[in-house]
């Protein structure tokens, strides 16, 4: 049985002092529930309001990408320095560490491999598995003017109400296809339609007038680092990126591929959440590769 209060001590209520209702750090997340946040704030560093999410999910489609070889060899060591892991189910369970904590992505479509078309994709991934694995969110791709443009919407949509019953966040990432114009009008349209529709947070590719494409879309966007780069570039369109409105970056090849994935991880953390110049998050890899 509990003891009774029996403390002679004035109780103190603090009545002349109101009860903080915080709002949340990320933008068009704060009506989202507790445990929606408290996954977002395991993607997002609360401190910085940004990301450097690392993704190696290229297997899925692509088999085994230069630098993608050994999982255990080429990335594990990365985990320390990345605020959160986008990859696939397989992989998570065969070669990452259970001891990492910080939020896990998880791709949820799938289906056609670089030998057929792309953007025919299901869902390839239950909700139930999700939360088996401890997910903070699913991936799902998104071809706006594809082919299978209005299947991959509806993967889309049914992921969000999965998520939502759930407490699962849902990263749409928009794709661009051969035959698609990589320029902000198209970009503002595709992250749009994601916001839209329910995604949780939207990932997509910098472009010229990036500011335009964040201030159209009223979740969250993080920055896809793309084909690889030559460092310092890489580092000045993560600037650029947060500079004008994204949220962080979600960065593979220009990471793992680099000379030197270890600096470059942490360079672009220092570009992301430190807002360190180009220049400066350049100098800090060329440190970092000098001492070995």
């Amino acid at each position: 049985m509990p003891e009774a209060d029996s403390s002679k001590a004035p109780k103190n209520y603090h009545v002349d002092t109101p009860q903080k209702s915080e709002a949340f750090f990320l933008k068009g997340s704060n009506e989202l529930d507790w445990g929606l946040k408290n996954r977002l704030a395991n993607i997002f560093e609360p401190s910085s309001g940004r990301t450097v999410m690392l993704a190696f999910d290229h297997g899925y489609f692509q088999g085994p990408t230069t630098g993608l070889e050994r999982i255990d060899i080429d990335i594990v060591p990365l985990a320390a320095y990345a605020d959160t892991l986008m990859l696939t189910r397989g992989i998570l369970r065969s070669s990452i560490p259970p001891t990492f904590n910080r939020g896990v992505v998880l791709r949820a479509s799938g289906g056609p491999s670089i030998l057929k078309e792309l953007s025919n994709e299901q869902i390839a991934l239950s909700m139930e598995e999700a939360i088996r694995l401890n997910a903070a969110a699913v991936a799902v791709q998104v071809f706006v003017g594809g082919e299978y443009e209005s299947q991959s919407i509806h993967n889309l949509t049914r992921l969000v109400d999965e998520g939502n019953r759930y407490v699962i966040a849902t990263l749409a990432v928009t794709a661009v296809g051969r035959e698609l114009v990589r320029d902000a009008k198209y970009i503002r349209l595709a992250t749009r339609i994601c916001a839209e529709l329910g995604a949780t947070y939207v990932k997509t590719y910098y472009v010229d007038d990036f500011d335009t494409v964040a201030a159209a879309c009223p979740v969250p966007i993080v920055i896809a680092g793309g084909k690889k780069q030559p460092e310092l570039d890489a580092l000045r369109m993560a600037h650029n990126a947060v500079q004008q409105g994204a949220c962080g970056v979600d960065m593979g090849r220009n990471i793992f591929q680099s000379e030197n994935p270890i600096a470059m991880i942490q360079a672009v953390r220092k570009v992301v959440h430190e807002n360190a110049t180009p220049e400066e998050g350049f100098d800090h890899f060329q440190s970092l590769c000098a001492k070995g």
